[in-house]
């Protein structure tokens, strides 16, 4: 495969996980308010719950925090820039 094909494909793909990563963030801060829940916010959850379910049966939420959230956050950014590195000469 092309280098610069493998580094636009690492590139695309390190942006879903970016965007995936700023829909992690939104639910969160709409779960801190909730004013502005609405039916949208079932669809939020559609999308990040079964990724953080996994990860809460091994991390229980301590004392009302979600670990969870915090570790697949940081997993997703370290995903993010292994995939940027491999596939790009940066």
């Amino acid at each position: 495969m092309d280098a610069g094909l493998t580094c636009e494909l690492g590139f695309g793909t390190a942006r879903a996980i970016q965007l995936y990563t700023i829909i992690m963030i939104v639910y969160a801060v709409v779960s801190w308010i909730p004013d502005i829940r609405g039916r949208w916010t079932d669809y939020l959850a559609m999308v990040v719950d079964p990724v953080l379910e996994p990860v809460r049966r091994i991390i229980p939420p301590v004392g009302g925090l979600d670990l969870s959230f915090l570790v697949v956050f940081i997993l997703l950014q370290f995903l993010g820039n292994l995939i940027l590195r491999s596939t790009c000469s940066y």
